[in-house]
C-alpha cells in the first residue's frame, strides 16, 4: 500500500496548473469588460450625439451621461450573486461537468458576439442596451462556473485553493495587459478593440479544455472519485447468502472481501489525506451538513469575504476610473490602464499568491476580522485622489504617485484577505461538505460584489 501511496501525485505539477488556469478562466469575463470601459465609453460618447436643451430644442452637441462603469459593475455582480446563490442550491441536482463545461462553452459565445460587435456600428442607446444584456449572461454564466470551480477545488489539498485564487488575481493582470497592447499599438481603434476582445476567447478556449483534460489525471480522480464513492458507499454488490461483498476498484486494485477492502480504504484514504488541519475522512454511509449547519461554521469567514469585496468595488472601478493625472500628454492615454487596473490586477494577483507561504493571522485570531474592517479607509482615501468631475470634497492626494501608492495597498490587502478567507473556511466543516461551503463561500463573495456596486452610486456622486 505503501508504494502505491507514493505513485499517486501531482506529476508535472499538471493538476496545480490546470487550477491555476481554471482560476483565471473564471474571472476572466468580469476582468475583460471591467478593463475595457474606455473602449466602451469612447463607443457610448462617439456613436452618436444627442442635441438638446432644458426646453427641448436642439442647440449644440451635449453628451448623455450614461454612468456605464456603475451600470456595469452593478449588472455583472447582480447575476453573479443569484446565480451563485442558484448554484449553493442547485449544485447536487445538475453534474459537475454539466456546470463548468457547459458555463465555459456560453462565456465563449458570448465574448464571440462582443468581438463581432465591435464592428457592427449601431447608435447609443442600441449599443449600450446590448451591452449591458451581455454583461448580464456572461456573469450569470460566470457565477455558476466560479461557484461550481471553488467546490471543486475544495476537494483538494488547501494549496490548490491558494493556486486556484492565484490564477483568479492573474486573469486582472491578463485584461490589462491587453488592453495596454491595444493602446499602444498603431492600428486603428476598431481593430484594436477587435484583437482585444478576441484574446478572451482563446483564453475562455484553453481552459475548457484544461478542464476537459482535468478529469483524465490520475492524481485529480484520486481525490475526486473518492468523495463521491464515499458518499454513495463502497459496497457495489451484496450478495444474499452474506458469503461475498464485491467493491468497486478504486485505482485499479481488483474487488475484494466486504471487511477487508472497507479497511484498506479507510487505510488508504487516511494515508493520502494530507490535510494541514488532520481532519477524519468521510466515512461510508455520512449524510451531508445542511446549508445552514455549514453556514453556522464558517460566518466569520463568510462575512470577512463579503466585507472585503465591498470596500473594494464601492470604490473600483467606478471612483478610481476617473482619477485624471497630473501629467497631461501621451502619458494619459496610458494612466488608467497602467495606475488603475494594471497595478489593481498585479498587486491584487501579489496578495493572493503569497498566500501559499504566509497565512497570517491565523482564522482563529480576533486580528484577522479587526484587519478585515480596517480595510474601510480606502474608501476615503481614494475618493480625496484626483477624481474628476467632483462637486464636494477637495482633492488630498493630486500626485499620480500618491494614487498609486494607495492602489498597491488597496488592491495587495484585498486579494490577500479574500484567498485566506476562501481558504479558510473549507478547513472548518467536514470533508464531506467542502462542496458545500465552497458554493457558499462564492455566494458570500458575489454578495460582498454586490452590495459594492451598488455602494458605488452613492460614492461616486459624493466625490
Amino acid at each position: 500500500m505503501k508504494g502505491r501511496t507514493d505513485d499517486v501525485r501531482d506529476r508535472g505539477c499538471l493538476v496545480g496548473i490546470i487550477f491555476f488556469i481554471l482560476g483565471l478562466g473564471t474571472l476572466l469575463p468580469w476582468n475583460f469588460y471591467m478593463t475595457a470601459s474606455l473602449y466602451f465609453q469612447y463607443r457610448l460618447n462617439n456613436s452618436n450625439t444627442e442635441l438638446f436643451n432644458s426646453t427641448g430644442n436642439g442647440t449644440g452637441p451635449v453628451r448623455k451621461e450614461y454612468y456605464f462603469n456603475n451600470w456595469m459593475t452593478l449588472l455583472s455582480q447582480l447575476p453573479l450573486l443569484l446565480f451563485t446563490l442558484l448554484n449553493s442550491f442547485l449544485y447536487q441536482r445538475i453534474s459537475e461537468a454539466v456546470r463548468i463545461a457547459g458555463s465555459l462553452i456560453f462565456i465563449l459565445l458570448l465574448f464571440v458576439i462582443t468581438a463581432v460587435l465591435v464592428k457592427v456600428p449601431m447608435d447609443c442607446d442600441t449599443f449600450f442596451s446590448v451591452s449591458m444584456a451581455i454583461i448580464w449572461f456572461i456573469n450569470s454564466f460566470g457565477a455558476v462556473l466560479q461557484g461550481s470551480s471553488f467546490g471543486l477545488v475544495g476537494l483538494l489539498p488547501q494549496k490548490y485553493s491558494s493556486i486556484f485564487m492565484s490564477g483568479q488575481g492573474l486573469a486582472g493582470t491578463f485584461a490589462a495587459i491587453a488592453m495596454l497592447i491595444s493602446t499602444a499599438s498603431e492600428v486603428d481603434f476598431e481593430s484594436a478593440a477587435l484583437g482585444y476582445f478576441i484574446t478572451p476567447c482563446v483564453g475562455t478556449l484553453v481552459t475548457l479544455f484544461s478542464y476537459l483534460l482535468l478529469r483524465r489525471l490520475e492524481f485529480a480522480q484520486f481525490y475526486l472519485n473518492r468523495s463521491s464513492k464515499y458518499e454513495e458507499g463502497t459496497t457495489d454488490k451484496l450478495l444474499n447468502d452474506g458469503s461475498v461483498v464485491e467493491i468497486g476498484k478504486l485505482n485499479g486494485h481488483a474487488s475484494q472481501s466486504a471487511t477487508d477492502r472497507e479497511a484498506k480504504l479507510s487505510d488508504e484514504a487516511d494515508k493520502m489525506n494530507p490535510s494541514p488541519e488532520g481532519t477524519k475522512q468521510v466515512k461510508r454511509g455520512q449524510n451531508k451538513a445542511s446549508v445552514l449547519e455549514v453556514f453556522k461554521k464558517i460566518w466569520v469567514m463568510a462575512f470577512c469575504v463579503t466585507f472585503v469585496f465591498t470596500v473594494t468595488l464601492s470604490v473600483f472601478p467606478a471612483v478610481t476610473v476617473d482619477v485624471k493625472t497630473s501629467y497631461p500628454g501621451r502619458w494619459e492615454r496610458f494612466f488608467i490602464s497602467v495606475c488603475c487596473f494594471l497595478i489593481f490586477n498585479i498587486s491584487d494577483w501579489f496578495g493572493r499568491t503569497i498566500t501559499t507561504c504566509i497565512r497570517w493571522p491565523r482564522k482563529e485570531s480576533c486580528l484577522f476580522l479587526v484587519l478585515v474592517v480596517a480595510r474601510v479607509v480606502f474608501i476615503p482615501l481614494l475618493m480625496l485622489c484626483n477624481v474628476q468631475d467632483r462637486y464636494y470634497l477637495p482633492v488630498f492626494f493630486p500626485h499620480d504617485a500618491s494614487f498609486a501608492v494607495i492602489m498597491v495597498f488597496f488592491s495587495v490587502s484585498s486579494g490577500y484577505f479574500v484567498c485566506l478567507s476562501m481558504s479558510y473556511a473549507p478547513q472548518m466543516v467536514d470533508p464531506k461538505d467542502v462542496e458545500t461551503a465552497g458554493a457558499l463561500m462564492t455566494f458570500f463573495l458575489s454578495l460582498g460584489l454586490s452590495i459594492g456596486a451598488a455602494l458605488s452610486f452613492a460614492l461616486r456622486s459624493l466625490v
